[in-house]
């Protein structure tokens, strides 16, 4: 098993990333759906115990794969932050630091439903906000993942899970990529997150991640 699997979509060549990203080598672009940067803190502020560092954590994994693949362009297919409570003095300080890191980056972000609720990133991250979808190649980048009548759509928003069962009475529940004919569902990027289970269709396929692996299932 690999770290990465090409994947011919569309025409157009794409590799799936095990850190839950699409890079698209034609554009030299990386993919990136649901960071939910600030979800941790958002979750605090309403008094919930739960961990501290995971914007952090998300970043040294973004900064990972920034380094591996040759980007040009970074594109948050939705939901860059989580919550109003997001714009939290910690958080924005992770994202100006991990900014001041990539200042040559060209960044987009596709405004999502948490996007709305949240507000867009603060100017000083240089994020330029467009509404979905935004066309590049035979792709449609999308939050939503709603067809498109010329495009195949790439998206978000549901975070997509599947199922492992094993011999005794095992599961394991996986991230993963959910590609159909005309729409390809990408994992949530952020750690924190949960998911909604999708199963095999006549017309999909899931590749599933794990342990710093992808793969296809039978």
């Amino acid at each position: 098993m690999k770290p990465w699997l090409p994947l011919e979509l569309a025409g157009a060549e794409l590799y799936l990333l095990a850190d839950k990203a699409v890079y698209y080598p034609a554009e030299r672009t990386l993919l990136i759906a649901d960071a939910h940067f600030g979800k941790a803190a958002a979750y605090r502020k309403l008094g919930q115990p739960v961990p501290h560092g995971t914007t952090e954590n998300n970043l040294l994994r973004l900064d990972a794969l920034l380094r591996t693949w040759a980007c040009d362009h970074l594109i948050f297919l939705g939901d860059f932050l989580h919550a109003p409570q997001s714009h939290a003095t910690g958080t924005l300080a992770a994202l100006d630091q991990w900014r001041a890191r990539h200042v040559g980056l060209d960044i987009t972000l596709i405004r999502g439903n948490h996007d709305k609720r949240a507000g867009d990133p603060p100017q000083g991250l240089g994020i330029d906000v467009v509404t979905e979808p935004l066309l590049t190649g035979p792709f449609a980048l999308q939050h939503e993942p709603h067809p498109h009548p010329t495009h195949h759509v790439l998206a978000g928003h549901v975070h997509p899970v599947y199922r492992l069962y094993g011999k005794g009475r095992q599961r394991l529940r996986l991230p993963c990529f959910y590609v159909q004919e005309t729409i390809t569902l990408l994992p949530a990027f952020g750690a924190f997150t949960g998911g909604m289970n999708v199963e095999h269709t006549t017309d999909s396929r899931i590749y599933v991640i794990g342990d710093g692996a992808i793969w296809e299932t039978p």
